[in-house]
């Protein structure tokens, strides 16, 4: 092989190490959607029906808030069989089993709380369908459960926000949503329904705690207004 051609293929590695690094800094930034979600996001497919899941508890008060999930549903828990509904205007959270509503925790959330999340930095909450992508211990709020934010229903708010001007073409769409506990000692905020957050949910952390053994990468989180 000559010179020239070795050139070429230096010259052509070196083209998709740097767009590939491109791509991958981009969509982890938040800036593009990834290729894989072309169908999705675009409904190529068929967009998805936007019907809520889960039907609410009647009133603002929590259900069955001084009892474990244990002595509630009295058998083994089968995390296949668990979903979340966060109810915004409520600050209730409500963990549910085989769509049935089992009990529910007080939970705040960003500054900004009411309103869909369209962008990184409007400390809103995502609304609509997402599912849980991973969960782990946190060093200064206990337990994270992270949310799929963004996934395609999320891009294809984004990018209807900028077709309207609402935001502009150069905002990211963010990421990096989770439920989450508090700082230690800091319970009060979630008595006081203090949003302090950037837009994760936050629960007292007994309640993270014991809702962070109840679900699994997959579980069905739903967010309403």
């Amino acid at each position: 092989m000559n010179l020239k051609y070795k050139n070429q293929i230096k010259i052509i590695l070196l083209l998709v190490f740097t767009t590939s690094t491109l791509y991958f800094l981009l969509t982890r930034l938040g800036f593009i959607f990834p290729i894989s979600d072309i169908p999705e996001i675009f409904c190529i497919k068929g967009c998805p029906s936007l019907q809520n899941i889960h039907t609410p508890i009647l009133g603002n008060e929590l259900l069955n808030y001084n009892q474990t999930v244990e002595e509630l549903i009295g058998e083994s828990i089968d995390k296949d069989k668990t979903s979340i509904l966060i109810e915004k205007s409520k600050y209730r959270i409500t963990l549910y089993y085989n769509k049935e509503p089992i009990k529910s925790y007080p939970v705040v959330f960003g500054s900004s709380p009411t309103g869909d999340k369209f962008q990184e930095g409007d400390r809103r909450t995502p609304e609509g369908i997402h599912r849980i992508k991973d969960l782990y211990p946190h060093p200064s709020w206990s337990k994270f459960i992270w949310l799929d934010y963004p996934n395609a229903a999320s891009w294809r708010k984004h990018l209807q926000a900028k077709s309207q001007g609402k935001i502009s073409w150069l905002n990211s769409i963010g990421g990096e949503v989770g439920i989450h506990g508090v700082p230690e000692g800091s319970d009060g905020m979630i008595d006081k329904q203090q949003n302090w957050t950037l837009g994760c949910p936050s629960l007292k952390n007994k309640d993270v705690d014991e809702l962070y053994k109840l679900v699994k990468v997959g579980t069905l989180v739903e967010v309403i207004p």
